[in-house]
C-alpha cells in the first residue's frame, strides 16, 4: 500500500513549538501563495517524485491568492460574487495556463496537460488586466462611464484651482491648499467668507477658521456620485453574468483550486530547499531512524548529528548542557519534517527515516497552578495516554523529573517495556544512571552518552553510542561560576564510594558494549559458517545424485556391451565375430567419465566473471548465485562463475542499446525502444522478455524515454498484463530516471 500523508494533526502547532520549529515553519509559510496546513493529502511517494522533479525545473512562483471556499459556497447557492473575488479565481486560472506552457516533462508535465481549462473559463480570465480591473472592452458602457468619471474629477480640480487663484476669495483664505475633511475637498477660510463664497461648513479649527465645501464642488461631487453609482450597477451586472458562468463550471473551479494548493505545497518546499540548501527524505515503511549529518533548523551554527536508532529504545545520558535535549529534539524533528515532506539539512543518501502515525514530545514541565497538578502527576497523565496507541514515536526529556529517581527508575523500566510491546519507539534523556544501568542489558535498548572534554572542561556536543555517560555535575557547576570551595565540599559530601560506583557503572557499560560487539561479530561468523555448511551439504547431495545417475548409466552400457560380446562368441563366421565385437567396443566407448567441474569457493561481495560480463555476488545458494551487473540483478549457475580480480567499474549511464537477437546461450539485459511506434515496441518487448526469462535474468532495463508519454504508457500497460512480470518501477536517475523502467522477472 502507498504511504499516505493525510491525517490532520490537531496538535501540530504544539509539536512545532515543542521541537523549536516555529521559526522554520514561519519561513516556509511565507512562501505559500495563501495560508494552509502543512500536510499534503494523497500518496506521499507521488508527492516526493513531484518535488524532486521540480528541484531541477525553473518556474515562476504563484501569485498571492485569497481563500475561496466562501466563494464556492455562495456560487453553489446562486450567489453573486464580487469582481475582486472573481479576480482571485482568475489568478489561479492564469497561473495554470502559464504552467501548462512552461514545458514541464515527465509526471508533472502529464499531470498539467491532463488539466483542460474550458474556453468559457479562459474567456473570464481574459476580462481583467494584471491589477484586477475590468477591461473596458468587456462592455462599451464601461468606457463611457469611466470617461465621464475622469472628466468630472478634472472639473473638480480645475474649479478648486480657480477659486484659490481668484482675487475675491483671497482675503479670506488661510492658505492656498486643498484640505480633505471626511473625504471631502474643502478650503480653509476666515469668517465672513459667505460674502464671496457659497458653500457649507464641514469643520472648524481651534483657531476659529472654517473648512468650507464650496457649492460648485458639492454639485460636482453629487454628479460624480451618480456616475459611480451607475458604474457600480454595471459592475454588479457583469459580476452576475460571470458568476452564472462560474456556477456552471463550479466543479472545475473547485478542482483547479485544490490543484493550485497542491502545486503551492510543492513550490514552497522546493523554494525553501533552494534558499537554505536543504534536502528531502522520503520516509520508509519501517521504524528505524538513521541520521547522517542532520542539523536542527533552530541552530545557527549546528554540530551535525549522526546516529543510528534501529532499536525500540534510545536512552541518552551524560554531561549536563551537553546537547542531550537537542539530540532528542533533532530525532523527533527529523521524523516530523520527513512525515510532512519538508526539506532538512542532512546527507540524504545516508539518512533513513521511518514512518510513524504520530509523534509525541513529553518535554516541558507539566506542573500548573491553574490545573493544580504536580510535575510527576502531569508526567504520569502524559504516559497514560500512550498505552492506547501504537505506531508512535515518543520523546521524553528528563524522564525521572519530579520524583525520587530510584522509585522512578523501577516504574519507568516496567512502563517502557510495556510500551515497546505496543510497537512504540521511545527516545529518552536522563541524568540519573539507575534507569540506564537497569536497562543496559536489554537488547531492545540503545545507549548513547554525551561526551565531555575533561582537559578543557567543556561539553563537546558529540555522542558515543553503546555506553552510559557521566553527568559531570561538579565540573558543570564550576564552569558556570559556582565557587570552587563549594564544589570541593560537595565532592567530599558526595563521597569517594559513590564516585567509584559511578566509575564502575560507566566502565561496566563500556565493557558490555565491547562484549556485545564481539558477540555480534561471532554470531555473524557463525551465521556465515552455517550458510557455507548448508551450501556444501546441498552441493554434496547434488554430487552424490549425479554420481548415482552416472553409475546407473555405466551399468546399463556395461550390460549392453557384454550382451553384444556374447552374441559375437556364438557366431561361427570370423568376420561376423569381428563386426559384433566392433559394435561392443563402440558401446563401451560411450562410457566417458568427465572430471567434475571444480566449483570455486566464493562469497557474497566477490567480484566474478559470468560469460562476457563482470559483476558482484549479492546472494549465494547451493547451485546458483545472484550477481549485480551494471545495476541489473542476474540469477546464474554457480559453476559458470569465475573469480575476477578487476576492481568494480564506476556505474555509467547506458548510452547504447543492446541487440535482442538470440545467440547461443545468451540474451540482453537492456532494451532501447526510442523512436519506435507503440505496436513495434510491444512486439520487440515481448520477444525480449521471453529471451530474458530463458536466460535466467531476474531484472532487465527498458529505455522508452519521456516524450509525450504514449510509449511509456504502452510499455507499462503491457508489463501489467504480462504473467511473468513480478513488478516494475522507474529506473534510478543515473540509469535513465523517468525515461526508463526496471522490470523484475
Amino acid at each position: 500500500m502507498p504511504s499516505v500523508l493525510s491525517e490532520k494533526n490537531t496538535d501540530e502547532p504544539k509539536i512545532v513549538k515543542q521541537l523549536d520549529l516555529t521559526a522554520y515553519v514561519a519561513r516556509l509559510t511565507e512562501l505559500f501563495a495563501r495560508p494552509k496546513p502543512l500536510y499534503i493529502e494523497g500518496d506521499r511517494g507521488v508527492h516526493y517524485r513531484f518535488v524532486k522533479a521540480l528541484e531541477n525545473a525553473e518556474f515562476k512562483a504563484p501569485p498571492k491568492v485569497e481563500n475561496l471556499d466562501d466563494l464556492w459556497m455562495r456560487l453553489s447557492k446562486q450567489g453573486v460574487p464580487t469582481l475582486s473575488e472573481i479576480f482571485e479565481a482568475v489568478k489561479i486560472v492564469r497561473y495554470f495556463l502559464y504552467l501548462k506552457g512552461a514545458g514541464f516533462e515527465g509526471e508533472i508535465g502529464e499531470w498539467l496537460q491532463n488539466i483542460e481549462i474550458p474556453a468559457e473559463v479562459e474567456e473570464i480570465a481574459s476580462m481583467f488586466d494584471e491589477k484586477g480591473a475590468l477591461l473596458e472592452s468587456v462592455d462599451e458602457r464601461l468606457a463611457s462611464l469611466n470617461s465621464a468619471l475622469k472628466q468630472n474629477r478634472e472639473a473638480v480640480r480645475q474649479t478648486l484651482s480657480r477659486m484659490l487663484a481668484g482675487a475675491k476669495l483671497a482675503p479670506y483664505l488661510v492658505d492656498r491648499q486643498i484640505h480633505y475633511v471626511n473625504e471631502e475637498e474643502a478650503l480653509l477660510v476666515r469668517g465672513g467668507f459667505n460674502h464671496v463664497l457659497k458653500g457649507s461648513i464641514i469643520g472648524r479649527t481651534t483657531a476659529g477658521f472654517f473648512y468650507v465645501l464650496p457649492e460648485a464642488i458639492s454639485k460636482l461631487k453629487e454628479k460624480e456620485s451618480g456616475i459611480a453609482s451607475r458604474l457600480e450597477e454595471l459592475y454588479y451586472e457583469i459580476a452576475k453574468k460571470i458568476g452564472a458562468v462560474m456556477a456552471g463550471w463550479l466543479k472545475f473551479f473547485r478542482f483547479i483550486d485544490a490543484a493550485f494548493d497542491r502545486f503551492d505545497h510543492y513550490q514552497a518546499r522546493v523554494a525553501m530547499a533552494r534558499m537554505e540548501n536543504l534536502a528531502f527524505v522520503l520516509p520508509h515503511r519501517g521504524d528505524s531512524i538513521q541520521l547522517a549529518e542532520f542539523a536542527h533548523p533552530a541552530l545557527s551554527r549546528p554540530k551535525p548529528v549522526t546516529i543510528d536508532f534501529d532499536r525500540p529504545v534510545l536512552m541518552i545520558t551524560g554531561v549536563n548542557a551537553g546537547g542531550k535535549t537537542m539530540l532528542l529534539k533533532s530525532i523527533l524533528a527529523s521524523v516530523w519534517l520527513a512525515k510532512h515532506l519538508l526539506p532538512m539539512r542532512c546527507n540524504p543518501h545516508k539518512t533513513k527515516i521511518g514512518g510513524f502515525r504520530q509523534i509525541e514530545a513529553i518535554i516541558e514541565d507539566p506542573q500548573s497552578v491553574k490545573n493544580d497538578i504536580s510535575t510527576f502527576a502531569g508526567r504520569m497523565r502524559q504516559f497514560s495516554r500512550l498505552f492506547g496507541q501504537n505506531g508512535v514515536l515518543v520523546g521524553v526529556d528528563e524522564i525521572e523529573l519530579g520524583t525520587d529517581s530510584d522509585e522512578a527508575a523501577s516504574l519507568f523500566k516496567v512502563m517502557i517495556e510495556e510500551l515497546v510491546k505496543r510497537k512504540i519507539k521511545i527516545v529518552i534523556t536522563t541524568h540519573h544512571k539507575r534507569l540506564a544501568a537497569m536497562m543496559a542489558g536489554d537488547e531492545r535498548v540503545e545507549l548513547a552518552a554525551a561526551l565531555y572534554d575533561e582537559k578543557n572542561r567543556v561539553p563537546t556536543y558529540t555522542f558515543l553510542q553503546g555506553i552510559i555517560g557521566k553527568s559531570y555535575a561538579f565540573e558543570t557547576a564550576e564552569r558556570y561560576g559556582v565557587p570552587k570551595n563549594i564544589v570541593k565540599l560537595a565532592r567530599v559530601e558526595y563521597g569517594e564510594d559513590k564516585e567509584r560506583l559511578n566509575e564502575l557503572i560507566e566502565r561496566s557499560s563500556r565493557l558490555e558494549k565491547d562484549l556485545r560487539q564481539k558477540r555480534a561479530e561471532l554470531e555473524r561468523k557463525i551465521e556465515t559458517l552455517e550458510r557455507e555448511k548448508q551450501r556444501y551439504k546441498e552441493l554434496n547431495d547434488s554430487m552424490e545424485a549425479q554420481l548415482y545417475a552416472k553409475k546407473l548409466e555405466l551399468e546399463k552400457i556395461y550390460r549392453e556391451a557384454t550382451k553384444e560380446a556374447r552374441e559375437a562368441l556364438k557366431l561361427k563366421d570370423e568376420r561376423a565375430v569381428h563386426r559384433q565385437l566392433g559394435r561392443a567396443h563402440k558401446t563401451v566407448s560411450k562410457a566417458k567419465i568427465e572430471a567434475p567441474k571444480r566449483v570455486e569457493k566464493l562469497k557474497v561481495g566477490d567480484r566474478v566473471k559470468y560469460r562476457k560480463s563482470r559483476g558482484t555476488i549479492i546472494a549465494l545458494k547451493a547451485k546458483e548465485a545472484t550477481i549485480e551487473v551494471e545495476g541489473i540483478k542476474l540469477r546464474v549457475p554457480l559453476s559458470e562463475l569465475k573469480r575476477s580480480g578487476n576492481p568494480p567499474l564506476p556505474s555509467k549511464k547506458p548510452k547504447t542499446s543492446v541487440s535482442l537477437e538470440r545467440r547461443e546461450a545468451s540474451a540482453g539485459v537492456k532494451l532501447d525502444l526510442h523512436g519506435l511506434r507503440s505496436e513495434e515496441a510491444i512486439e520487440k518487448l515481448d520477444k525480449f522478455l521471453s529471451d530474458a526469462l530463458l536466460a535466467g535474468f531476474d531484472e532487465v532495463l527498458i529505455y522508452h524515454g519521456i516524450g509525450t508519454g504514449k510509449l511509456a504508457y504502452a510499455v507499462r500497460t503491457f508489463l501489467k498484463e504480462h504473467p511473468s512480470v513480478k513488478g516494475f518501477h522507474d529506473a534510478p536517475q543515473h540509469m535513465g530516471g523517468f525515461g526508463a523502467t526496471v522490470v523484475e522477472l
